[in-house]
């Protein structure tokens, strides 16, 4: 049986974010259950805003084109989203438009989310625990061909639930995140054979 390869990263730039320590958390638990596992920072990627004229003009930028490689190569994608304005942050919908885009004419369309297997995370310092964006990226990415599982976990009162180490204080949570982890793996490696 082969062994799956998720693809980890966090919707938010800060270096100081809640959703930067919380895909860390479920990437070492998706490890810990039989997945391979790249963590990246968004940061690291950076993009214009998606503008037609810019594609039209000189394609893809190189950014995209890196995320896009590594985004084929992975059977699944957790993510962890903070909540802006109740929906995604405007940095996670411009990688997902990027990321949408065809490179060539004879490339499948949405290539790079069909069939993949997606769980969800949020943290937030509010009562819903960025639940309210979960909403928006489920409806998205189900949208353009993922298959969003149905277990999500959202933190609330983001600012204290890590401890200095980055690990959740709240034992309950943190095998919440475990199992959303242990079921991406799970499901993934089902589904790849």
């Amino acid at each position: 049986m082969s062994t799956p390869k998720i693809l980890a990263f966090a919707g938010s730039a800060r270096t100081g974010s809640f959703n930067k320590n919380l895909i860390k958390v479920g990437a070492q638990a998706a490890r810990d259950a039989g997945a391979e596992v790249t963590l990246i920072d968004l940061r690291d990627l950076p993009m214009p805003l998606f503008d037609q004229d810019i594609e039209d003009a000189s394609g893809l930028p190189e950014n995209a084109k890196k995320l896009k490689a590594l985004m084929r190569s992975h059977h699944g994608f957790l993510i962890a989203s903070p909540e802006y304005n109740s929906s995604v942050t405007g940095l996670l919908k411009n990688t997902i438009d990027w990321a949408s885009r065809t490179e060539t004419d004879d490339e499948p369309d949405l290539v790079c989310f069909r069939g993949k297997i997606v769980s969800l995370l949020s943290a937030s310092p509010g009562g819903l625990g960025g639940l309210r964006g979960l909403v928006h990226l489920r409806s998205i990415l189900g949208n353009i061909g993922a298959i969003v599982l149905p277990d999500q976990v959202a933190i609330s009162a983001a600012h204290d639930a890590f401890n200095e180490a980055g690990n959740l204080k709240d034992e309950r949570k943190a095998k919440q995140v475990a199992n959303v982890a242990r079921v991406l793996v799970e499901t993934t490696k089902k589904l790849i054979g």
